[in-house]
Order: structure tokens, then C-alpha cells, then sequence
């Protein structure tokens, strides 16, 4: 059974659709074991709790600088031997103490279809706004692995979500959430803890649930 640790720095919806899918047996071989806030504010921790999960409170504000931070969690982590790490609206950067010592086992959802919208400055509504500014008709959301560059990691999965006359920043956001990010978030997540994941380069491979312990062809 492999350890999930969720980082998160606000309400934590991402985090919920995580529960919820544990609760619905949608994870398999895998269980949230903690989850780590950069705020003490942070509606996310009230949700681990009611969930009976285990949360810490790694503040920003207790370090000179993103890395100090950064070592703070990897050894938290380490301490709570995580096999993943799930970063759900965690709003910090983190240096590459964290990818070196989780390569290939941080995931992150991002609110468009990668490599549209990304980077550097694209979080949140920002993200929404930009997409409705270039009047794309399609957007979406990208579960990726994490690496150096910012939204830069080998995708997962993506699901695409219709733009419809009309849209607003928030009213594309809830739908995105709704219809991508809480669907293939917990997909990702539970095919990781199969073991069904095989990067290769910037592509990653789903083996199907029978042949995971065969080599891919």
C-alpha cells in the first residue's frame, strides 16, 4: 500500500475530490497518509481532519526562502515515508531538493491542456482568464509529473472541457474542476499506486491492469 502525501495551500477541493475517491475505493493500493499545508489557515487542513487524516503546517512565513522550505517538507516527507506526493493548489515553488528526492513521484493537476497556458504566472484564475482572452474553444486540465520547469513535467492524463458562450474566469474554472481536474486527479493518482505508470522520456505509459508486472513492449 503505497503512502500519498497531498501539499495544499488554500480550500483544498482538489484534496476532497482525493478523499472522496479513497472513500469510493477508486484508489487502489494507496491511501492519503498526510496532508501538509503551507498555511495554519488553510480550509484543506479542516477537510483532512473531518476525514481523519493526519495534517502538518509547513508556513512559508517560518523560512528566509523557498528552498529552507523546501528541505522543511522533503524531510517531513521522508519522515512520514511517502511514496507519493500530490501537489493540489499547493501555491509556492519548490526548489529541486523536492524533485531530486521524489523524481518520477510528484504529481500535479494544472487547470489547462498542457503546453497551452502554462508556466510561469499561469495559476488559479489567471489561468481561465488567459484562455478566454485568446478565445480558445477548447480547455481542460493535465495531471503531470513534476520536474525543474514550472508545468514542464511528462503528462499523465488530460481531459478537455468545452468553452461556452458566455463564460466567465470562475464560471470555467468550477466547470473544469467539476469535469477534469476531479475526475483524472484521482485516476492518476490511483494508476500510480498500481504501479501502471512507465515514463519514457517526455511519454508516459498506462499498462493495463493485467500486465503491469510485464515489461512494456
Amino acid at each position: 500500500m503505497k503512502r500519498i502525501a497531498v501539499l495544499v495551500s488554500g480550500g483544498g477541493t482538489n484534496l476532497q475530490a482525493l478523499i472522496d475517491a479513497q472513500g469510493a475505493g477508486a484508489i487502489q493500493n494507496g491511501t492519503i497518509a498526510a496532508v501538509l499545508s503551507s498555511s495554519p489557515a488553510a480550509y484543506a487542513l479542516e477537510r483532512a481532519a473531518a476525514a481523519g487524516i493526519p495534517g502538518y503546517v509547513v508556513a512559508r512565513k517560518d523560512f528566509p526562502g523557498n528552498r529552507e522550505m523546501t528541505r522543511a517538507i522533503v524531510e517531513r516527507l521522508q519522515r512520514l515515508d511517502i511514496d507519493l506526493v500530490v501537489l493540489a493548489g499547493f501555491l509556492h515553488i519548490l526548489t529541486e531538493e523536492m524533485v531530486a528526492a521524489y523524481p518520477n513521484r510528484i504529481l500535479n493537476v494544472h487547470p489547462a491542456l498542457i503546453p497551452s497556458f502554462c508556466g510561469a504566472g499561469y495559476y488559479g484564475l489567471h489561468v481561465h482568464e488567459r484562455a478566454l482572452a485568446y478565445g480558445v474553444k477548447v480547455t481542460g486540465a493535465t495531471v503531470h509529473f513534476v520536474n525543474e520547469e514550472p508545468d514542464g513535467g511528462p503528462i499523465v492524463l488530460q481531459r478537455a472541457v468545452d468553452i461556452q458562450e458566455g463564460d466567465t474566469p470562475e464560471t470555467l474554472q468550477r466547470r473544469v474542476m467539476e469535469q477534469a481536474e476531479w475526475v483524472i486527479l484521482p485516476r492518476a493518482v490511483s494508476l500510480f499506486c498500481q504501479d501502471r505508470l512507465v515514463v519514457k522520456g517526455r511519454t508516459v505509459h498506462i499498462l493495463p491492469a493485467c500486465e503491469k508486472e510485464e515489461p512494456l513492449c
